[in-house]
């Protein structure tokens, strides 16, 4: 019965994960999780929790340990080689404290991060909590923070030259 399951699963990763995902009306880019690892480790970490119960120090180290395994079996038991995306990750993971703490390293709107939390700390399990937070958050938006597009790019940059043209006009 095993071997049916894990031939149904691989039969479907075979099909191939779309290279793209849909951005609004533009497409996004598939995010490998080497390219989701290394975007992370660029992410502020919070302040260190000590818990004996736990390997890990803070929610970034948590992320980083959970994603260095997730195209092998890992600590978890997953199936090997099915070469998950971030997408995939991002919309599978059942620790609430991981998105959360994603979402705001990730600086999406406050007021989203407040919702997210408000929300997962009324429900019962992490399962729920973290569909629940991804409801608020989904991850187009996680994405579209930790890799803006050339457009969102150019507009700021546009908008910087602009505020430092009118600061140094102000101050002549």
């Amino acid at each position: 019965m095993t071997d049916n399951r894990e031939s149904r699963v691989q039969s479907k990763a075979s099909r191939g994960t779309p290279n793209t995902t849909k951005r609004g009306a533009a497409e996004f880019p598939r995010i490998t999780i080497r390219q989701f690892i290394r975007k992370i480790r660029t992410l502020p970490a919070a302040r260190p929790a000590i818990d004996p119960r736990r390997w890990y120090l803070t929610q970034k180290q948590h992320w980083l340990g959970w994603l260095s395994e997730y195209n092998s079996q890992g600590y978890y038991g997953r199936i090997a080689g099915l070469n998950r995306d971030a997408r995939y990750a991002y919309n599978h993971i059942v620790e609430a404290d991981m998105l959360l703490w994603l979402i705001s390293a990730a600086r999406v709107p406050a007021s989203r991060v407040r919702a997210a939390r408000a929300v997962a700390a009324t429900l019962p399990s992490l399962q729920r909590r973290s569909a629940a937070i991804r409801k608020i958050v989904p991850w187009e938006m996680v994405a579209e923070r930790l890799w803006p597009s050339k457009r969102a790019r150019r507009s700021r940059i546009a908008c910087t030259t602009t505020w430092k043209r009118l600061v140094k006009h102000e101050s002549r």
